[in-house]
């Protein structure tokens, strides 16, 4: 089994100078991610993590509405309702907490794990591909 991912704060685990660049995996890694524009539609409370996180609804247009856990409760609810994000859609279901995330919101981290979340620019249709 995975070593389950814990973050100590103190120990500035995401900062810059302490995260050495990682291995290459060619375009066709890069290539392998499906990287989509979602719009925010539900959000709600997660108590059953053992992390403070949120259970997020999101609509990636012709994909449909994927649900997602995320500890990013640095934002309140009302922040992220209508809020575009970034999402990986096909790494495949995950358990937490009895829940299913289906896809991986992504964000940049400060050096304490903040999560602060990525978007685009201007407003896209949700499903958008990133590139």
């Amino acid at each position: 089994m995975a070593e389950q991912h814990r973050v100590d704060p103190d120990a500035a685990p995401y900062d810059p100078e302490a995260n050495p660049r990682k291995p290459e995996v060619g375009f066709a890694g890069f290539l392998a991610l499906d990287l989509r524009i979602g719009e925010v539609t539900s959000v709600e409370p997660f108590p059953e993590a053992r992390d403070p996180a949120w259970k997020l609804t999101v609509d990636f247009g012709p994909l449909g509405e994927l649900q997602t856990s995320a500890k990013i409760t640095n934002y309140d609810a009302e922040e992220l309702l209508g809020r575009q994000v970034v999402g990986a859609v096909n790494l495949g279901p995950k358990r937490i907490a009895g829940f299913v995330s289906e896809f991986l919101i992504l964000g940049g981290l400060e050096p304490d794990g903040t999560v602060r979340l990525l978007g685009a620019d201007a407003e896209l249709a949700p499903g958008s591909v990133v590139a």
